[in-house]
């Protein structure tokens, strides 16, 4: 006699695809309404895929830590393995462990610190671009920027600042993965005349095109003397190998999937808190003067001088985008797939049921975050961040899948923002529509247009 599965509460519909529908034009609404509704653990259907959202940072910690090898990486990463392959966001197992524990060396502190002359120069060239009252899509300039920083402190490439190739390919891949995550989604691979197809394969083979040129530029420099501290990520890959381990030199495919993860998960997420980190300094003067007084104590009338050395001492920048990230962080939400029955708070979770767990909504909990829609970076003190429970704040994920490269965009979010912020001030076009766009990851809608004024 089959068991009866007791599913937690959640919403119900008559029709099937109702909650999908919704869930497709403001996912970031329904999840929010399903949390306050039903609580630290809830349940629906997504079509026919039982999805469970968790709502409590215990019960997420279990997933993401202590429990973690009962779950692999959900549908959407799946997915996203047409483009990524098996990189290290979209790897399983032993294979992922073995690529980690290769790439890990490249963002050990020291050698992150060594990117930071790179990033302010980036930025300070971006910076001397601009012209005094011009109005800019700030978002846009802000993906040219991590775009060409990513390309040229872990992969040794210049991208050029106006060079819109790389980053609209990204785009488009993005969007295409959106139209898969739907129900149905697998239908529209099989007519390859669709013309979201057939511009998902273009930017794929354009963004190969330039991996697989990146690749054989390295090798040739191999064959040449060079300084092992010159050695970016991607030359460190082509000569990685652990001997003990019995781990062999990466081919150019294992290469190529992971230069393609760090291209997408290296830039657009750092891209999108710098924007929306502006976006929020525009809409709260009080906090953007107290900014100015930091940077003004800090560098004086120097305001160009930025320097690694610095960081410690830029501590409400820190708390302007650790406030900035939790009200949009730039990745929204995390899914895994479950392997084996599993048991959390109370109820059975049948194996190959997704479980759902949310930084947008988790950021947003009246229970540890007093005004959770106020942006208040004064909130962050020490002893307010002693009291969080681990995943009540996650921005970028946790666990052993957390994101290897977290130190680096720490330090890059915060370069950055005291380099421009030193110079310019940008306030945002009052006839601008802000409205957020959850693919991947948390995108502005329509760009972010700002009117940027000389400090």
């Amino acid at each position: 006699m089959k068991s009866v599965i007791e599913y937690p509460p959640g919403p119900t519909y008559l029709f099937p695809y109702t909650l999908v529908r919704k869930f497709l034009r403001d996912p970031l609404k329904i999840l929010i309404d399903i949390s306050h509704t039903y609580g630290d653990i809830a349940h629906f259907k997504f079509g026919k895929q039982n999805v469970y959202l968790l709502n409590h940072p215990d019960y997420i910690e279990d997933v993401l830590v202590t429990n973690y090898r009962h779950f692999i990486k959900s549908r959407g990463l799946q997915v996203s393995k047409r483009l990524l392959g098996n990189g290290l966001v979209t790897s399983e197992g032993e294979y992922h462990d073995q690529q980690r524990h290769l790439i890990q060396p490249t963002f050990y502190p020291k050698r992150i610190k060594s990117y930071a002359d790179m990033m302010i120069n980036q930025a300070l060239r971006m910076c001397n671009s601009w012209h005094n009252g011009a109005i800019l899509d700030i978002h846009k300039e802000m993906t040219h920027l991590t775009l060409a920083i990513i390309s040229k402190t872990l992969l040794g490439y210049d991208i050029k600042p106006e060079d819109d190739e790389v980053g609209d390919a990204l785009l488009t891949c993005m969007k295409y993965f959106n139209r898969l995550l739907m129900p149905f989604g697998e239908l529209i691979e099989k007519i390859p005349l669709l013309p979201i197809n057939k511009g998902f394969q273009k930017a794929k083979r354009d963004l190969d095109s330039i991996v697989y040129r990146m690749i054989n530029e390295h090798r040739k420099k191999l064959d040449k003397e060079h300084k092992k501290e010159d050695d970016d990520l991607l030359l460190t890959l082509l000569q990685a190998q652990d001997e003990e381990a019995g781990i062999a030199r990466m081919t150019d495919q294992q290469l190529r999937d992971e230069v393609m993860t760090i291209f997408l998960a290296g830039h657009e997420t750092t891209a999108n808190a710098l924007t929306w980190t502006y976006y929020l300094l525009s809409e709260h003067p009080a906090t953007e003067t107290k900014l100015q007084e930091e940077l003004q104590s800090v560098f004086g009338n120097n305001r160009t001088n930025v320097t690694v050395e610095d960081v410690p001492r830029l501590e409400y920048t820190e708390k302007i985008l650790t406030e900035s990230m939790r009200l949009y962080p730039p990745a929204w939400a995390l899914g895994r797939q479950v392997i084996d029955d599993y048991i959390v708070g109370g109820y059975t979770i049948p194996a190959g049921s997704i479980i759902l767990m949310s930084q947008y909504v988790m950021h947003r909990d009246p229970r540890y975050f007093p005004e959770p829609d106020r942006f208040y970076p004064d909130r962050w003190t020490e002893e307010f961040k002693k009291q969080l429970p681990r995943f009540s704040y996650f921005p970028f994920g946790g666990g052993i899948r957390g994101c290897i490269g977290e130190p680096f965009a720490w330090l890059e979010a915060i370069l950055l923002t005291a380099a421009i912020c030193s110079q310019w001030r940008m306030k945002l076009v009052p006839s601008h529509k802000v409205v957020m766009k959850p693919l991947i990851t948390l995108r502005p809608k329509f760009g972010m247009h700002m009117k940027v004024t000389k400090i």
